[in-house]
């Protein structure tokens, strides 16, 4: 296990492991006696120095006499601390136990449930009784780790191995337990700390919860509200009273008794811990609290249809809890079971075996137990996402999901209580009649902040097709605090996303696991379950209509459920002035407060005004700041959950509104202006000709108004999935946001615990601003101010950085003509018609920028050296400068070819790093060009222009990125660097996107995709879903090409130091921090403008972070995002980065005139266009781009030279070279309180320790960190044996002949197969080896077996597989099959894990058992065929045949666009489980499919001898009704799928051990030479 965990930067402390079992009761004999046989057991850390120890031992002593737990003693636990690594010995705490017996009073008390709630009652007063006595400090933490008389930890910051060398009891023979749960820790959201190692004391989770602060938050709020009349420091013994404090009090606000419940400063998995240990202190069994605390998505579930009783459960539980919502594996005990459970999207593997017996074996991999006898398994099985197995620890009885969860859910009558009392609102149309007329209607838009853009683009689109506005280029206006223009409050945030810790998930084809249902109401207790549970307002949706706020208004009446409501107004007189927003929020808390206490369940927040009257003469504290105001201080007041809070506004359209108000408290939202503002748009005479017109749908004003929600909806749904959330639910109060200039009064009152790092904007300067967007009064026909925030507007609107001024001041810098190119005379013309480059432009274009409008945090910085300056002949060349220099990642397909391969050229002329961008790349760019005439033309590359002999169009970097686009095992191997895509800028969170007009047919044979078909990339969950995953990728990709380096690139945001830290001890070579203004091809508007936070403050957190673990050495940093200058390369220098990305500017240098139309395909120079007609356009060649990198680089020198320094390298990470330039601080127009300090406070100061610019190797040499990159260690050394078997070696040289050989395997061999496929593809590239070689593995394969496996290698494996088996594979064969003893039937039973096949591009797979989760991701040419599929199979396929002969998993064949599948439904249940947005199916129609069918499953019948393919072969005519075939519309003409099909041949297999395609004639019989030479 330890490849799934993680060590510090001294390589050698463990992140943490650790192991929880039953007490070892003979181990402790001396401290049992036959009054006592099971004494409660502490294990606990303590202070190392002995007089505090012995002061805290004292003081644990009198804390238990106090509460009648009589005093046993103490036991020092034998350790060897020798074992450790220097960082964990560092830190050690003393370890030691100790023993009590049960109260006197407690001795009737059987079950021992009373005792162990005594011992968890008083452990929770240990930590207070402590900080009271003064005995708490820094640097020695006192931590229990455990406390009962059923379990108990053992853990630390060690390795897998160490734990029992570490912990000599664990070696011991008298310690025996009928069950261990045992933890690997990998960190990434917290730094490693002793405590923080796992089990917890109640639950082992591999994972993290993504709404922490939302679940904490209504923890807290649950507390407040429970029982204010509990005298809780009466009694922690008696049985009665500890069952009441548990249920009925308020355990969190008490911390001069017991420690809270929930704490921020603990990590996620602590938390969880705590709060479900008080669950199952209460009245609920453990696997009880786990289903409400983590449950399933239970909604249209077709497993769940047989057991409504189930779906109750949930439903019901949903109503009280919020789900703490996150990818995990969590396994628990609570000493009386034990049990384990997956997260709802099934985003960490779960694998289990049974024995005959009964050995329950459960792992996040299989095989990591050895020595198991397969003929003694009697089944194996893997969790399925949102599924549960529990074994009880009293009878031995071992149950399923269905099991368990249906014992649990018939405890109550759920289904019952909730048909009396819970009520519905579903979605009704909206109402017709008008609110205002047009003028007042657009002044009061204008008074909330509305702008024509919002209209002409947002409502237009929203309201007129459903969907979000799709946009490109990138966010270059301003932040909002250094705007000069006015913004909502809602432009001060920016939305969390997840990256690699936790994965994204996808709302477009995995939907079914999402809810945006809320409710409104009073809330009972989650302690103690009753009827009242259920009395609550469900909500379809948390867009409110007025028609639904009106049925929700009639339920106040009692006949109805009597649900009573309250308005309170959020509006103030105008002539209060800016002052007067602090005493409007007061009253509006207080009026809130007042009208819960009285009994309002509904709590309506309302800035709506009756009348122009109104309008006039009153403003509105905003909305964002009112609800969480109101929120927080009905937390404070105990009352949160007795109301739900709706927010009626005018002040709310875009879908980041709608998310900013649930995410700070609001259970539903009613924009009455923006769906008056529908109305009014649809009543527009321009907007009723364009529906005549068919330039828009034709709707009615409710359509339009539910095609306006159904867009709100649908970005709610890909804002919570950015960040891993599945429910609105869980989202609501969760606050996952990030503050980018307001200040900390604002911050503590109506965001608390929110991050806000520069400060900025007080109560007043908001009221201000708010003010500024109001008119001055109303006009006839009043128009709204197009501020410019998406489109520049001259002059008037919003400032823009890279605006068509900037692109043509550059042009002349850089001797450009824009009318010269292939569609003009460019031929005639001297050098291509490119114009000697222009030092005094260059001027001119940095002096616009610097002068121009603030725009970023850096513009508020300015140099402060320490030296004097010196002169520039003493400063390093340009030329050694421009090799830290990188191209952004921008895939050919958002470029033209043209655009793309200038750009690669001219960076690989300056010795830079261009980037493929994730479409994969033209295996004809891997050569030198060595064809170019004397007028600088190729007959290998004819639309380009300005080339010279010896260069290179082969990108330094190839991105690996979630659509797996043109990744085969040549573009891998061809790379310098290879990068993993886990985050873009523009869209963080979300995978990318290339319109369909944009895939021409060559940019769909690079991407192995069809033709004019949109490409929307998964988010990246598929193989980078955790730590440990995006570790195993970096391994994949550092196997299949050894000299290559990897790079990470991740998008700035809080928290990104940890992350940047467990990247690096991933592996990761390089890791790129890119600001959340990056540019794009096509991404939602929302996402553009929303989401990401300047690099400046991710990179100094980044580089930090790794300074202080000791881990900056390991990795390169680089940075990218609005990059222009040598200003930006400077100050990017400081803050911590080694190389640097141009993006959009480098665009510009070849020829972008910022048309900002990208994602319509009608760039008007052809840079981001796929017609002919318009890459004719291109007036861009290598030297443009050559003289813009110059220039930068010959700044820097400037720079450097005036700073008094010679060499970049000696100010990487100098942040004290930095100061905030009180002359720019001086321009900020809305606020004085923007403050940079806490912004550098964090940067250590390295002026005197540059090490960490090397590499480190063994024996303390330090090298350049670009000469070495990270080799896998014994986990791929059986690749490198087998690639070093002479006979192998052999065949790959010779490029003929064929061998066979054996060896064994066991899950710690990694990425087998790939080592050996990527010496094949270096020198045969993807299709010319014309030899075969076969190998047998016999055993458990660790991840990625099979990777990138190409024509003629055969691989087989005798055993079982884990995740990612056939990992883009390319060609060749893949055959895995149980062991031949195996006592389990293999049809039924699980042999390889998730994401088997992700971007495969050929190859024949065929798997003798059943496959996980996402079987075929992206698969686009294998054929492939297994027995049983989870869910989320053929997902994103775009090619290939998948043939699945068993069960499959729900959401079957979602975002399917080419390929086949055939499905074997032998339970007639197949259609609840396909995803029907593009895919359709149909029983087998064509003697063509029949026999493609029949030939794939008899050729799996010879190579596994399956039995289930025989009993189907067997019976051919009746089983083959049995099948179904799924088929996007792509594949609707093929002759497999309709008769008459217009194909000649078809094909059976993805190709014979020759490397040619096997193909069957059309009504033709195969063969007796093909039937041999495909069964080879």
């Amino acid at each position: 296990m330890e490849h799934r965990g993680a060590c510090g930067g001294d390589s050698i402390s463990g992140d943490g492991a650790g192991i929880m079992t039953q007490i070892p009761w003979k181990l402790f004999d001396e401290y049992r006696s036959e009054e006592c046989p099971q004494p409660g057991v502490g294990m606990v850390f303590l202070p190392m120095e002995e007089d505090r120890r012995n002061a805290v031992k004292t003081k644990i002593e009198e804390v238990c006499a106090s509460n009648e737990l009589r005093f046993v003693g103490w036991r020092e636990v034998p350790v060897n601390p020798d074992v450790l690594g220097p960082m964990a010995r560092s830190a050690m705490p003393s370890i030691w136990q100790f023993f009590v017996k049960a109260p006197k009073r407690l001795d009737s008390d059987d079950s021992r449930d009373g005792f162990d709630r005594t011992l968890y009652l008083v452990r929770r007063r240990f930590a207070v009784e402590l900080e009271n006595a003064g005995l708490t400090w820094a640097d020695s933490e006192t931590y229990v780790a455990s406390f009962s008389s059923r379990t108990i930890v053992y853990k630390g910051m060690v390795q897998s191995a160490v734990l029992s060398q570490f912990y000599k009891d664990l070696t011991n023979p008298d310690y025996t337990s009928k069950f261990a749960i045992y933890h690997r820790r990998f960190s990434t959201n917290t730094n490693p700390r002793w405590p923080l190692a796992q089990p917890m004391r109640v639950v082992g989770h591999n994972g993290e919860i993504n709404t922490l602060l939302g679940n904490v938050n209504w923890i807290k709020a649950r507390e407040r509200s429970k029982s204010s009349e509990c005298d809780i420091d009466s009694d922690l013994v008696d049985y009665d009273s500890t069952e009441n404090i548990v249920t009925m009090c308020d355990t969190q606000d008490i911390p001069d008794f017991l420690e809270p419940v929930v704490d921020l400063g603990r990590s996620d998995s602590a938390n969880l811990d705590s709060v479900f240990e008080l669950m199952t202190q209460s009245r609920h069994r453990a696997p009880c609290a786990l289903m409400a605390m983590v449950p399933t998505a239970y909604m249209n579930n077709p497993d769940l249809k047989n057991n409504p009783e189930i779906t109750d459960f949930y439903k019901f539980h949903g109503g009280l809890l919020e789900a703490w919502d996150g990818p995990a594996l969590l396994v628990y005990s609570d000493g009386k079971s034990i049990g384990a459970s997956l997260d709802r999207n099934g985003l960490r593997p779960a694998r289990y075996s049974i024995a005959k017996d009964g050995s329950v074996y459960m792992m996040s991999e299989t095989g990591v137990i050895p020595d198991l006898d397969e003929s003694d398994i009697v089944e194996k099985g893997r969790l399925g996402p949102g599924q549960m197995i529990n074994v009880d620890l009293l009878t031995g009885d071992f149950k399923d999901n269905i099991a368990i969860k249906s014992e649990i859910a018939k405890r109550h009558p759920y289904g019952e209580w909730m048909e009396r009392q819970r009520k519905d609102i579903r979605k009704m149309p909206g109402k017709e009649d008008r609110l205002y007329d047009d003028d007042t209607a657009t002044f009061a838009q204008a008074t909330f902040g509305w702008g024509l853009e919002d209209i002409g683009m947002q409502i237009q689109d929203m309201a007129g097709s459903g969907k979000e506005t799709t946009y490109s280029m990138g966010d270059d206006a301003p932040i909002a605090a250094l705007s000069e223009r006015p913004h909502p409050l809602y432009n001060y945030f920016k939305q969390r996303f997840a990256q690699v810790t936790n994965p994204p998930i996808d709302p477009l084809r995995e939907g079914v696991v999402m809810s945006l249902a809320m409710t409104l109401g009073r809330k009972e207790s989650i302690y103690k379950v009753s009827e009242g549970g259920a009395r609550l307002i469900h909500l379809e949706s948390p867009v409110l209509n007025s028609a639904e706020m009106d049925q929700i208004a009639s339920l106040a009446d009692d006949a109805k459920g009597g649900f009573k409501q309250s308005t309170v107004s959020t509006r103030y007189a105008l002539s209060d002035g800016p002052a007067g927003i602090k005493a409007a929020l007061d009253a509006i808390c207080d009026q809130a407060v007042e009208n819960v206490r009285t009994g309002a369940e509904v709590l309506i927040l309302s800035d709506k005004a009756d009348d122009q009257s109104t309008l006039g003469e009153t403003t509105y504290v905003p909305p964002l700041l009112a609800v969480g105001a109101v929120h927080h201080r009905l937390i404070d007041e105990g009352l949160r959950m007795d109301a739900g809070i709706v927010i009626e506004t005018g002040a709310a359209w875009s879908t980041h509104h709608f998310a900013c108000l649930v995410g700070y408290g609001a259970n539903a939202v009613h924009p009455y202006l923006a769906l008056e503002t529908v109305k009014q748009w649809h009543g527009q005479d321009r907007t009723q000709k364009m529906m005549k017109a068919g330039k828009l749908a034709d709707t009615t004003v409710a359509e339009a108004q539910e095609n306006y929600r159904k867009a709100v909806e649908n970005g709610l749904l890909k804002i919570l999935s950015k960040m891993g959330i599945s429910l609105l639910t869980s989202y609501s109060g969760a606050q996952i946001f990030e503050a980018l200039g307001l200040g900390d009064e604002v911050i503590g009152r109506s965001f608390k615990g929110t991050t806000s790092r520069i400060g900025g904007m007080g109560f007043e300067d908001i009221a201000s601003e708010t003010v500024m967007m109001r008119p001055e009064e109303v006009k006839a026909k009043m128009k709204l101010v197009n501020y410019g925030y998406y489109k520049p507007v001259p002059k008037l609107g919003e400032y823009h950085i890279n605006s068509s001024d900037l692109a043509k001041l550059l042009h002349n810098a850089i001797g450009m003509d824009k009318g010269v190119s292939a569609a003009s005379n460019r031929d005639e013309l001297e050098n291509d018609g490119v114009n000697p480059k222009s030092v005094a432009d260059y001027e001119i274009f940095k002096k616009s920028l610097a002068t121009a409008p603030l725009a970023n945090i850096r513009d508020l910085l300015e140099f402060d050296s320490d030296r004097d300056p010196i002169s520039i002949d003493e400063v390093e060349p340009a030329s050694e400068i421009m090799q830290r220099f990188c191209t952004g990642a921008m895939s050919l397909g958002a470029l033209s070819r043209e655009a793309h391969e200038t750009l690669a050229i001219a960076v690989n002329r300056i010795g830079g790093k261009s980037n493929s961008g994730e479409g994969g790349e033209d295996v004809v760019r891997n050569k030198e060009i060595l064809d170019v005439d004397e007028k600088g033309r190729s007959p290998t590359f004819p639309h380009l222009a300005g080339l010279k002999n010896g260069d290179s169009a082969n990108s330094f970097v190839h991105q690996v990125a979630s659509g797996r686009f043109g990744v085969t095992p040549e573009f891998l191997v061809t790379a310098k660097q290879l990068e993993i895509k886990i985050a873009q800028g523009a869209k963080p969170g979300e995978g990318g996107q290339l319109p369909g007009p944009k895939v021409s047919e060559y940019i769909a044979g690079l991407r192995a995709s069809k033709p004019g078909v949109t490409l929307i990339s998964p988010p990246p969950h598929h193989d980078i879903y955790s730590i440990e995953d995006l570790a195993q990728l970096i391994h994949d990709l550092h196997a299949v090409n050894e000299k290559a380096g990897v790079s990470v690139k991740l998008v700035s945001s809080i928290g990104i130091g940890t992350v940047a830290c467990g990247v690096a001890k991933a592996n990761a070579d390089v890791i790129q921090i890119s600001g959340g203004d990056g540019g794009t091809g096509a991404s939602p508007l929302s996402s553009i403008k929303h989401a990401g936070c300047p690099w400046e403050l991710g990179l100094a957190e980044a580089h930090s972070a790794l300074l202080n673990n000791n881990l900056r050495d390991r990795v390169t940093l680089r940075v990218d995002g609005g990059i222009r200058t040598g200003f930006d390369v400077v100050s990017g220098a400081l803050l911590g980065a080694e190389q640097f990305g141009f993006g959009t500017i480098a665009m510009i240098a070849e020829g972008c005139v910022m048309a900002r139309v990208c994602h319509l395909n009608t760039c008007p120079v052809g840079v981001t266009s796929q017609k002919e007609e318009l890459r004719k356009k291109f007036p861009g060649t290598p030297e443009h781009v050559v003289n813009f990198f110059e220039f930068v680089g010959e700044e820097v020198r400037s720079l450097l030279a005036t700073l008094g320094y010679k060499k970049l390298d000696d100010i990487i990470g100098r942040a004290d070279l930095l100061k905030t330039s009180e002359k720019q601080i001086d321009r900020v127009a809305k606020t004085k309180s923007i403050n940079l300090d806490r912004f550098f406070s964090g940067v250590p100061n390295s002026a005197n320790s540059r090490s960490f610019l090397k590499a480190k190797m063994e024996g303390g040499i330090e090298v350049p960190k670009e000469e070495v990159v990270h080799i896998n260690g014994f986990s791929s050394d059986l690749d490198r044996e087998l690639c070093g078997n002479v006979d192998v070696e052999k065949v790959i040289a010779d490029n003929e002949g064929e061998t066979v050989v054996t060896y064994p395997i066991k899950n710690t061999d990694r990425s087998i197969g790939a080592m050996l496929s990527g010496n094949i593809a270096r020198a045969h590239g993807n299709n010319g080896f014309k030899g075969k070689i076969s190998v047998q593995f016999e055993g458990s394969a660790g991840q990625s077996f099979g990777a990138f496996t190409l024509p003629g290698l055969k691989l087989r494996l005798v055993g079982e597989g884990n995740d990612y088996v056939g990992k883009g594979m390319h060609g060749g064969e893949i055959v895995v099959v149980p062991n031949p003893d195996a006592g389990f039937v293999s049809a039924d039973s699980s042999i390889v894990g998730n994401a088997c096949l992700y971007g495969a591009t050929g190859g024949d797979f065929h798997a003798n058992g059943r496959t996980g989760e996402r079987f075929g991701v992206r698969n686009s040419g294998a054929f492939a065929v297994a027995e049983g599929a989870g869910d989320h199979c053929c997902e994103y396929m775009t090619g290939g045949v998948v043939v699945i002969l068993g069960s499959a998993g729900r959401n079957v064949g979602a975002g399917m666009t080419g390929g086949i599948g055939y499905f074997y439904d032998k339970d007639g249940d197949f259609e609840d489980k396909l995803n029907t947005e593009i895919v359709k199916m149909q029983r087998l129609m064509t003697p063509e499919g029949e026999a493609q069918l029949k030939h794939m499953i008899e050729r799996h019948f010879e190579l596994t001898g399956s039995e289930r393919a025989d009993e189907i072969l067997s019976d051919w005519e009746t089983e083959k009704a049995r099948f179904w075939q799924i088929y996007p519309p792509s594949e609707s003409k093929s002759p497999i799928v309709t008769e008459g099909g217009d194909a000649k041949s078809l094909r059976v297999s993805a190709s014979a051990p020759d490397g040619a395609m096997c193909f069957l004639p059309v009504g033709g019989e195969m063969s007796p030479e093909q039937t041999q030479r495909c069964a080879d």
